[in-house]
């Protein structure tokens, strides 16, 4: 009865019979963009438990007898909640973990050559969605505003200032004045939980409706059952109830590894850091920032110079050109790998040797540039690291492409 009369309303069975018919392939590797999605949906759920009780200020208040920012006293006395901690590392976890299936996640449509004609725009969003998973954390990153969280968005707002033309300006704009300054936590609050999240909600709905649109691309094998079942042409299992039973058990295994992880594996502790102070901790970032950090480091400090009035520094090169140019030669390759007809089917990567090879030998690079951060620790100078970078990413697309060559003349 109650169905009948929701169904008159809201016409729920063509709804189940359009949308709830769709099939989702069986390949396991399609769980990365559904585990991204996930990481999200508990960002959310932590985060509105943490905001109930962050205070997002730097008005000084009495924390054990000292006076120091109430945006740090409040994350002192969430962790010492008794479950404060643990939720919070749940947040900053997830957080590890949606960033690194968005990567994977793209990692594996670029090797299948899944980005191909029609599904560039979808891969523009994916791209999309990567960069604001990562400014996500870096707005989060200050919140904590303890000496190493205002000491690491130090870097960014150098970064961002030293922008052509316009770097003081969009400072100024971002950080809520010179850094740092009193309305930086606000600003940085409002940015972290309500125009973010909003953008990345926007995005998730694009992508998820031109998905259903285009459906996913398939193993090639299914080529010819296809030609079996003429008329049906994405196989695998229905989104209801199969696929929903298999998502929420994916879920609940999630939760149960960010659980056990949260459980054994420290924060930065805002308690042994303390507030702001004039003195600047030993630090380095999160690993997804450790490519242009990385980078920053193997430039030279003297390499400075001007363009039609605009200062190009070190920090420009490495902070904003550099991450600027990766996001645009991403962009870029559907529209240079083009393909004239529809692409359905996934692509062998080792039948593609100029694309797999070029893909390694980019993975090479930016995981050198990570090890770039630690020269003091390997103790290499900047000279010798720029060396090793490019003859081993050289050395990458270069044995690989012949290594693949030869398999296709098999």
């Amino acid at each position: 009865m109650i169905y009948r009369w929701l169904d008159e309303r809201l016409e729920i069975g063509k709804f189940k019979a359009k949308f709830l018919s769709k099939t989702f392939p069986t390949n396991p590797l399609f769980f990365l963009g559904e585990i991204t999605l996930f990481s999200f949906v508990t960002l959310v759920i932590t985060g509105i438990f943490l905001g109930f009780l962050y205070e997002p200020s730097t008005k000084p208040v009495s924390l054990f007898g000292a006076m120091v920012p109430a945006a740090y006293a409040s994350v002192v006395r969430i962790d010492l909640l008794p479950m404060g901690m643990i939720i919070r590392r749940i947040h900053h976890w997830s957080a590890m973990v949606m960033i690194a299936s968005a990567i994977a996640h793209l990692v594996r449509i670029y090797f299948t050559s899944a980005y191909r004609k029609p599904r560039e725009i979808n891969w523009l969003v994916g791209l999309g969605l990567l960069g604001l998973s990562m400014a996500a954390a870096l707005t989060g990153y200050l919140l904590p505003y303890s000496q190493f969280s205002v000491t690491a968005t130090s870097i960014a707002y150098f970064t961002t200032k030293s922008v052509p033309w316009v770097g003081d300006w969009a400072a100024r704009l971002i950080f809520a004045g010179d850094f740092p300054s009193a309305g930086i936590v606000p600003r940085f609050f409002f940015m972290h939980v309500m125009l973010v999240p909003a953008a990345i909600m926007g995005l998730v709905g694009l992508h998820m409706l031109i998905l259903v649109k285009q459906k996913h691309t398939e193993p090639a094998g299914n080529q010819n059952r296809e030609e079996a079942e003429r008329g049906k042409r994405l196989i695998g299992i229905p989104i209801w109830p199969e696929q929903a039973v298999i998502s929420t058990s994916l879920y609940l295994f999630f939760l149960f590894v960010i659980v056990i992880i949260s459980t054994h594996i420290p924060l930065n502790p805002v308690e042994k850091y303390g507030p702001p102070s004039p003195g600047t901790p030993v630090m380095r970032p999160d690993w997804y920032f450790l490519v242009v950090y990385g980078v920053l480091k193997l430039i030279p400090g003297d390499m400075s110079f001007s363009v039609f009035g605009g200062k190009i520094t070190p920090e420009t090169i490495g902070g904003v050109m550099f991450p600027s140019l990766l996001f645009a030669v991403l962009a870029l390759i559907p529209f240079i790998d083009r393909a004239k007809a529809p692409q359905h089917y996934i692509q062998n990567p080792l039948r593609r040797p100029f694309m797999t090879s070029l893909g390694i030998a980019g993975g090479v690079f930016l995981g050198m540039a990570v090890v770039s951060g630690y020269m003091d620790v390997l103790d290499l100078t900047p000279k010798d690291m720029r060396v090793y970078l490019l003859l081993a990413s050289a050395a990458a697309w270069v044995f690989s492409y012949l290594l693949l060559r030869h398999y296709n003349r098999k």
